[in-house]
């Protein structure tokens, strides 16, 4: 753990605007490259083989419906710890049957098990307090086939650098203190081979500042 802190999910984005990533990627240049590359790196990722998906810290849902064009999915759920995001993205998605938007806490999922075909975590894990938990539950509710993806940012000195000197200090500094989780040296690979997932993919982009890994369960 970066930090020890004792902030629930909740209090740590106390400050994270209910539809950051909708205004964010039409009103900056720099997080709508950061954005779009994402959803071009991770979209690659994404099976179009329909069924149901959970989206693990859904936000304001724009990733979320990323997930459901490229997915085809019958049914993707969003799930995520802050009430006001989740009203703002059930309110601005209402119109799409496919989306659903809930409260829920990741280290203890409301699903029965091998209930999804995917899973995703994007940029959401250096956000939890227990990672191992979260990807326990996340292997327990993926059915017997199924695949998850997760991307986190890889602490690499370039990510660091801008992230603490530049970021936090300008733009991005309601999300100060809110990166409790570090996985520099392929820590998250290791940790989740550590609970029994196989590791189909891993991959490292913008200049190595964000890791993209497709896990088999």
């Amino acid at each position: 753990m970066k930090k020890q802190t004792s902030k629930t999910a909740e209090e740590l984005h106390k400050n994270v605007p209910p539809n950051w990533y909708f205004i964010s990627i039409r009103e900056n240049i720099l997080q709508r490259y950061w954005h779009g590359r994402r959803f071009d790196e991770v979209g690659r990722l994404i099976e179009p083989t329909g069924g149901r998906i959970l989206d693990i810290g859904s936000a304001d849902g724009v990733f979320t419906n990323v997930i459901l064009e490229k997915s085809k999915a019958d049914k993707v759920i969003g799930i995520d710890v802050l009430k006001s995001s989740v009203d703002w993205a059930s309110k601005h998605w209402k119109r799409n049957g496919k989306l659903k938007f809930m409260i829920a806490d990741a280290h203890k999922l409301p699903f029965e098990s091998e209930y999804f075909d995917a899973v995703f975590a994007m940029e959401v894990l250096e956000h939890v307090h227990k990672p191992e938990t979260v990807l326990s539950e996340v292997k327990r509710v993926l059915k017997k086939d199924g695949y998850a993806v997760f991307l986190v940012p890889t602490d690499s000195l370039l990510f660091r650098t801008l992230w603490e000197n530049i970021w936090l200090k300008t733009r991005g500094k309601i999300w100060d203190e809110t990166h409790i989780q570090t996985y520099r040296d392929d820590t998250l690979v290791k940790l989740s081979k550590k609970v029994g997932f196989k590791l189909v993919v891993n991959k490292k982009f913008i200049l190595g500042m964000l890791q993209a890994i497709k896990l088999r369960k």
